[in-house]
């Protein structure tokens, strides 16, 4: 009997902070994250300044609407739109689950880091990346 392949999902989005809500410790939500992530099969990529943040995840569709609904129920965001989704064959990030910014990175080191990672990416996911990353640099 031949098996069928899981459907891979990517969504893409970007989220501020609710200016209302809780200050973000962007380090104790990234652990987090992983944790949960590695439980649903989702990786991607997340970029943060504490202020904005834009993910990708790649996964099993329905683990990935599962990740997506849990991030839009979380109070501390706000302004959540999504600006990508489709159906992928293969994952852009491999296994990759986050990339965060570690004290001692300066911010351009952690924006390099984020073009590497963007390398095999497509031309959409890596363009919103890299516009916002011009964004914190202009």
């Amino acid at each position: 009997m031949d098996s069928i392949a899981t459907p891979l999902r990517q969504l893409l989005y970007v989220s501020s902070s609710n200016p209302r809500g809780a200050k973000i410790d962007v380090p104790e939500v990234v652990a987090q994250s992983r944790h949960n992530n590695a439980l649903d099969g989702v990786t991607g990529l997340l970029w943060s300044d504490g202020k904005r943040f834009l993910q990708v995840l790649e996964g099993p569709a329905d683990s990935v609407a599962t990740t997506f609904a849990r991030i839009k129920a979380d109070t501390r965001h706000h302004a959540i739109v999504v600006l990508h989704e489709r159906d992928i064959a293969a994952r852009e990030f491999g296994t990759w689950t986050m990339a965060q910014r570690v004290p001692g990175d300066s911010a351009d080191a952690f924006d390099e880091r984020i073009r590497r990672l963007l390398e095999n990416a497509s031309e959409t996911v890596r363009g919103n990346f890299l516009g916002l990353i011009a964004a914190r640099n202009g």
